[in-house]
C-alpha cells in the first residue's frame, strides 16, 4: 500500500520560511494528484495547495502568493515551500494523495508553529 511521510515542520518566527516534504513509498505522480492540507486546534481541516497529475496547481486564498507546491519526480517527493509565514499558519500539515475512483492516502502530519 502507498505510504506518505511528511517532514520539515518546526518552529519558526512570523515572516520566516519553512519547506515541508512528503515522500511517497512509490512513484505515484503519474496517476495521483497530491495535496497539502492543514488543521489547527478547533478548526476544520482545510485545503492548502494541490497539484494534479497533469501539473495543474490550486491554492487556498489565504496562502496564495506565499506558498508553493512542487514535485521532485526523481525522489518521489512533493514539497510545500512556505514563505512569509503568519501566526495563523500554525497547524498540523498533512500530505494527501488521490485519484478519481481510487483510494485516498494520508500521511501522519507534521507540525508547524509560527511564533511572534
Amino acid at each position: 500500500q502507498v505510504q506518505l511521510m511528511e517532514s520539515g515542520g518546526g518552529l519558526v518566527q512570523a515572516g520566516g520560511s519553512l519547506r515541508l516534504s512528503c515522500t511517497t513509498s512509490e512513484n505515484i505522480f503519474s496517476t495521483n494528484s497530491m495535496g497539502w492540507y492543514r488543521q489547527a486546534p478547533g478548526n476544520q481541516r482545510e485545503l492548502v495547495a494541490t497539484i494534479t497529475r497533469g501539473g495543474n496547481l490550486n491554492y487556498a486564498d489565504s496562502v496564495k502568493g506565499r506558498f508553493t507546491i512542487f514535485r521532485d519526480n526523481t525522489e518521489n517527493t512533493v514539497h510545500l515551500q512556505m514563505n512569509d509565514l503568519k501566526r495563523e499558519d500554525t497547524a498540523v500539515y498533512s500530505c494527501r494523495a488521490w485519484r478519481m475512483g481510487g483510494p485516498i492516502y494520508w500521511g501522519q502530519g507534521t507540525q508547524v508553529i509560527v511564533s511572534s
